[in-house]
């Protein structure tokens, strides 16, 4: 898919605006999107739970949350979404400029427009919604579900305070929604992020006081797959 395909589905879709009232109540069908490169396209469907008719605005930015120069367009960008009505959110790739070893993700964010308020004192929120978009290249070596139980985790320091540091060869993102240092019969929370691939983390574990690894010390953490969902995994860790 060519730049100038991009550039028209952009023009095309900005186009649609429209000047109606809004209300809160948009809901998104997942809580990520994953594009496969052998896809033409990926969508995201966006519902209406309100029965007024409501202005969406939809774009994807870079992971720091700055719009920049990137190689996707999203059609319609700008529309209107009538009560009780759903609407597709179509995700083009230009097809170059992302890395082919290892996943890129971005950020898809849906905000609806406020409506003219009755009343001159209300106070108008434009509600917005964000969720990862992941670009996944073919012919990644591995499975995605197998990244969790790749993981490599080891005890380490920050500022002289307990850590686990943990290292992803995976070429997938691994998103951790929970952790825990596990020692016998205790558990120490662990802070959590997501793991890039390719790169390693220094997470922090709260509330122990020890200097040193416990003996037959685990890790438990829970890690969020492609459609939302959370997946219990356990490693050992390692000093």
């Amino acid at each position: 898919m060519k730049k100038s395909f991009i550039a028209g589905l952009v023009a095309a879709s900005s186009m649609l605006f429209l000047s109606h009232p809004s209300q809160a109540g948009i809901s998104l069908s997942g809580t990520r999107v994953v594009y496969p490169a052998q896809s033409k396209e990926a969508s995201v469907v966006v519902r209406n739970q309100s029965k007024d008719d409501v202005m969406i605005q939809s774009w994807i930015e870079l992971p720091d949350g700055t719009k920049g120069d990137l190689p996707f367009a999203i059609t319609p960008s700008l529309s209107r979404l009538g009560g009780e009505k759903q609407q597709i959110l179509r995700i083009f790739y230009a097809g170059e400029g992302l890395a082919t070893d290892r996943e890129s993700v971005f950020w898809l964010s849906v905000q609806e427009i406020p409506q003219k308020a009755k009343d001159d004192n209300a106070l108008q929120i434009a509600v917005r919604q964000r969720i990862k978009l992941f670009y996944r290249p073919t012919g990644l070596s591995e499975k995605p579900e197998d990244a969790p139980s790749r993981l490599k985790w080891h005890w380490s320091e920050v500022g002289g305070k307990p850590a686990l540091a943990v290292a992803n060869d995976t070429p997938y993102f691994v998103s951790l929604a929970r952790a825990n240092l596990k020692a016998g019969a205790s558990a120490y929370p662990v802070a959590t992020e997501m793991i890039a691939p390719k790169s390693s983390k220094r997470l922090i574990v709260k509330d122990y006081s020890g200097s040193t690894l416990p003996a037959n010390a685990k890790v438990e953490f829970a890690s969020v797959n492609d459609f939302g969902g959370t997946v219990e995994t356990q490693s050992d860790v390692t000093k």
